[in-house]
């Protein structure tokens, strides 16, 4: 991020395009610039008025695709005391950028004023920017109104046009003359061109077939629930999570109509397998139409042969998808596999979405997919055969691990040791437990063989897991962060561990301990769980994987605390998430730091964390689905509700939440609950803490 910090950055996303610059709205220096398909377009778009940049008041991102940036000039003659020059840029992504220009004279004589934008570009790959590579500009070519540039022997091409201005080198100028009270009105477009075709400002898409993911305007959307909380901070978090959804949302070019989450901007903007099925799965009472096509666009991706340089797999389910000209230069290779975790997780999602109204039909096409990937974690997830799902060390480039803690240094032994590959997961082991469960009720309910299989084979997980996994420190018993490749525990105290609730992977009494470690201040810090306990050897509560927060993870972690039944300690986390908020205007980012509330008032930004990114937003909608226990069951016509207790509000209300073409309105209020059902064939049962 820019030398202004992550919190004076604004973004607006929308699909693949995303702009990041300054409070003041120039694109300038850093990781500044225009986005689309993970090339730079723009990496320069400033404003000047007579020579002079205005002088900044606020600028601030409006939902997720627009922003607005307000500045005046200072008064042309000493007897004059108050400005009388405002100037206001309205700033809109959607496919292309187009600006706004708001130029207006509140004072009482005519105003003559050269309004000039500069811009540059270099055309750079995102992970170029992201490791600061510094690359030289390219040069324009000016005409009448117009700056385009146009990378050397490639076809990327940005356009720049300021209608009626003058181009001068890589400045566009245009004068403009006010009466007293007049405003003008000035745009500024950008359009783009990369080997997939023309993005124009509106279009919100490129429109080349053979793209591999492009974003899309949505009118399959459904309106979003709306929220009315006795606490305005939550919200405030979930009207603002809803549209930060919104801006991340892409398209599959096979198939237009199937909508999926990209992980997050700047640095994750596609379609990710592990991210991408989180985030629809959190967003399910809100949006169920991301379940079916996240499902549909994975299983078009999932693995037929074996690839060592992708790490592809029969049946497995990919990482993440690269899509830009230089995508062959980056950090991983452009269609890649090497993730452990996203097959199960698979599997869950299908399940869960088929729960929430998915229709039979669709789910009997998905079901070969879902066989796949359950093979897949029996018969390449397990490759040293122990029963385990685990990655091993891969060739060329690769991941060095691979769940969701994916630095090189995030898998740590208690005294601080970095654990290398192979290693198996503690949550991994979960998500497969899971599966197998889940997915062997898929396939009795379709008539489809193997059920009995894959739940024995669940049964003999779990009982290995309980031989393998549980150390013990002077507190008590904990399960490791995983296991290496002899068999030895990794025991890091880690919040992977949340992971494990409400999958049936433990017992009672393991879930109570994990609950009990969860929320002691090692782990909780009062904004949310540390990645890594602060008691352990490598913990740095700057570190990506080894001692910050990342919200997404909490909200699992209290997801799946309510679930197994322990409410105060999930209203505990939940409560420190929403004292978060505020900090970062409610947006909650990919991961801030692991200060505690005696270090430093307010959580303190992580220097390159994601904004808007998929599960952070939708960790606030796992909250809501929490706080009113919300399980659906619609192919057996029931819903239970199973509000959180103790309750850390008041009054929390969502109206119109859809499901399977009904809608649900749900209100609880001092313990009581009220439920609106609206053409749905269901019954609703409210069930209170014993």
């Amino acid at each position: 991020m820019s030398d202004l910090g992550p919190l004076s950055e604004i973004v607006c996303v929308q699909g693949e395009s995303f702009a990041i610059s300054g409070p003041t709205g120039d694109v300038e220096h850093g990781d500044h610039g225009f986005y689309v398909r993970d090339t730079r377009f723009l990496s320069r778009l400033s404003l000047t008025v007579d020579g002079a940049r205005p002088s900044h008041l606020s600028g601030a991102s409006v939902g997720g695709q627009r922003a607005v940036f307000h500045a005046y000039l200072h008064p042309s003659s000493d007897t004059e005391v108050d400005p009388t020059i405002s100037v206001t840029r309205r700033r809109a992504v959607d496919g292309g950028l187009r600006e706004t220009l708001e130029v207006a004279n509140h004072g009482s004589r005519p105003e003559t004023l050269e309004v000039t934008v500069r811009a540059a570009t270099d055309f750079a790959y995102i992970f170029d920017v992201k490791h600061g590579l510094v690359l030289e500009p390219v040069e324009p070519t000016a005409a009448d109104g117009q700056l385009t540039f146009e990378r050397a022997g490639g076809t990327e091409r940005t356009v720049v046009s300021f209608a009626g201005a003058h181009a001068d080198g890589d400045r566009l100028r245009r004068s403009v003359t006010l009466a007293p009270g007049q405003t003008c009105y000035l745009d500024v477009e950008v359009a783009c061109r990369d080997h997939h075709g023309e993005v124009r400002p509106g279009e919100g898409a490129a429109t080349a077939v053979h793209a591999p993911v492009q974003s899309l305007a949505g009118p399959e959307r459904p309106e979003h629930p709306s929220v009315d909380c006795s606490d305005s901070r939550f919200s405030r978090l979930l009207q603002r999570s809803l549209a930060d959804l919104d801006s991340l949302v892409l398209c599959d070019p096979e198939a237009e109509e199937d909508r999926f989450l990209a992980a997050g901007s700047p640095w994750f903007l596609t379609l990710f397998g592990r991210d991408s099925i989180w985030s629809a799965l959190m967003a399910l009472p809100h949006d169920p139409g991301l379940a079916r096509g996240t499902l549909r666009a994975l299983a078009r991706r999932q693995g037929t042969t074996d690839d060592e340089d992708t790490e592809e797999q029969p049946g497995k389910i990919l990482h993440e998808v690269r899509r830009g000209a230089l995508a062959d230069r980056g950090d991983l290779p452009p269609f890649y596999y090497g993730t452990v975790d996203a097959t199960p997780l698979f599997v869950v999602l299908a399940h869960e979405a088929w729960r929430w109204g998915l229709p039979d039909v669709e789910v009997e096409a998905l079901l070969p997919h879902i066989e796949a990937a359950l093979a897949w974690m029996r018969d390449h997830g397990d490759p040293d055969g122990d029963g385990f799902l685990r990655y091993v060390p891969g060739t060329g480039r690769t991941l060095a691990n691979q769940g969701w803690k994916d630095s090189h240094d995030g898998v740590r032994y208690r005294d601080g040791r970095i654990a290398v590959a192979p290693l198996a997961l503690c949550e991994v082991q979960a998500y497969a437990y899971d599966a197998a469960r889940r997915g062997a009720a898929l396939l009795d309910r379709f008539d489809r063989p193997d059920g009995d299989h894959w739940r024995d084979w669940a049964d003999g997980l779990r009982t290995r897991f309980r031989a393998a996994f549980w150390v013990e420190d002077e507190v008590g018993r904990y399960p490791a962060i995983a296991v290496d490749g002899d068999g030895r525990p990794v025991d890091g105290l880690a919040s992977n561990m949340g992971h494990l609730l409400g999958t049936g992977l433990l017992d009672a009494d393991e879930s109570a301990a994990v609950a009990d470690r969860l929320v002691r201040p090692d782990l909780a810090s009062g904004w949310g769980l540390r990645t890594l306990s602060d008691r352990s050897g490598g913990y740095n509560p700057l570190s990506y994987h080894c001692g910050t927060v990342w919200p997404h993870d909490t909200a699992i972690a209290v997801w799946g605390l309510a679930r197994d039944g322990h409410g105060a300690a999930a209203a505990t986390l939940l409560e420190g998430l929403v004292r978060a908020a505020p900090t970062f205007n409610f947006r909650l980012p990919e991961l801030f730091t692991g200060y505690d509330p005696d270090r430093a008032p307010t959580p303190v930004p992580y220097p390159s964390s994601c904004r808007p990114q998929a599960w952070a937003a939708g960790g606030a909608m796992l909250l809501a689905r929490t706080l009113l226990g919300i399980e659906a069951d619609l192919p057996d016509h029931r819903l239970t509700l199973r509000p959180l207790d103790p309750a850390p509000f008041e009054r929390l209300e969502l109206t119109g939440i859809p499901i399977a073409g009904g809608r649900l309105d749900v209100c609880v209020h001092a313990g009581r609950v009220t439920v609106d059902v609206h053409d749905l064939d269901v019954d609703v049962v409210v069930e209170h803490p014993a």
